[in-house]
């Protein structure tokens, strides 16, 4: 059955915030003092992660369930409905966009007021930054990049390529993909693979009263937000041409 645009809209901010809710509470879970999760480790936060997307594609379903501007991105280059009844296009693509913003930045904040009093306690401001948005491990624009690039082209080329298969594992494939995206390529930078997943919540770290938070970081910002579009438009034209 077709949707329509508004009901898009709602599913990409309800999934969008559900997803990082979850993906940025196992951060506060495993690094913020004093939490019941604090040093679980990189495991712990991949595979919380990937079952976030796994959650959210459920809660998103009726519009498609993109959660990612990337994967919106991927789906256009490729020429593929967004959702039924929603026809690629710059317009629906920007509904995409300022959902999935929204929802991630609304995400965020609740995991803040979940978290709030390991928040309020001392902790290196980059630990607090950490829970939030993504971050290299060795700085290094023009790498951290193509670290991003290769990761979102992995996620976007697979969906892309799934839905041409009859295997149908659907929100299942695109959690243990994501898992293996954050225990394989995660190293470098935190793998965002999604423009709102670290900008949506950056925004909320610069804006809510986190004391002792420090800097946004805003001059690493554009290597998350830009690195997994060029992957998306790369895994879109490969398939275009292959599928």
């Amino acid at each position: 059955m077709d949707i329509t645009i508004g009901t898009v809209f709602l599913h990409e901010v309800l999934g969008t915030a559900i997803l990082l809710l979850l993906g940025v509470g196992v951060v506060a879970n495993v690094i913020l003092p004093n939490t019941k999760g604090n040093g679980g480790g990189t495991l712990m936060i991949n595979f919380a992660w990937g079952f976030a997307v796994f959650t959210a594609v459920y809660v998103a379903f009726k519009s498609g369930a993109h959660l990612n501007p990337a994967v919106t991105v991927g789906l256009f280059v490729a020429g593929n409905d967004f959702a039924p009844g929603i026809e690629p296009g710059f317009g629906a693509m920007l509904v995409y966009f300022a959902a999935q913003m929204l929802g991630a930045f609304i995400g965020a904040v609740l995991a803040w007021v979940a978290y709030k009093k390991h928040f309020d306690l001392d902790a290196d401001p980059g630990i607090k930054l950490a829970v939030f948005s993504t971050g290299p491990a060795v700085r290094s624009y023009g790498w951290n990049f193509a670290t991003e690039v290769i990761g979102t082209f992995v996620l976007v080329f697979w969906i892309l390529v799934s839905g041409e298969t009859p295997a149908e594992i659907g929100p299942l494939g695109v959690a243990l993909v994501v898992v293996v995206i954050g225990a394989s390529l995660g190293g470098p930078t935190g793998y965002a693979i999604n423009p709102a997943r670290d900008l949506g919540p950056r925004i909320a770290h610069a804006v809510l009263p986190i004391p002792g938070k420090g800097s946004s970081d805003w001059s690493y910002s554009w290597v998350p937000v830009f690195g997994p579009i060029v992957g998306a438009v790369l895994a879109g034209l490969l398939s275009f041409v292959v599928l």
